[in-house]
């Protein structure tokens, strides 16, 4: 018989904790990405126009600082990992 093994499967929470760090790891590259589309738009002959761009950047922007806020949230250690206790819990 084959010696026993450990479980295949990380814990849930660890599996998702990780996610969401290739996910913070993944944000600049993706950001880098999305901001280069603007350089494909065209209209017909004539090239984009300046306020569409900026409008874009600008809402791109908005949205990776708010996504990254909430990966980051989530990334926090909570009371139970972090081993330290609250002083005014004794």
């Amino acid at each position: 018989m084959s010696p026993e093994r450990g479980p295949v499967f990380l814990a849930r929470r660890t599996y998702r904790r990780r996610r969401l760090g290739d996910a913070a790891r993944l944000l600049p590259i993706v950001g880098a990405l999305l901001v280069c589309i603007p350089l494909l738009w065209r209209n017909g002959s004539e090239a984009s126009r300046t306020t569409d761009v900026m409008f874009y950047i600008f809402g791109l922007w908005i949205a990776l600082a708010v996504l990254a806020g909430a990966i980051s949230r989530y990334l926090r250690p909570s009371e139970t990992e972090d081993g330290s206790r609250d002083p005014g819990d004794i």
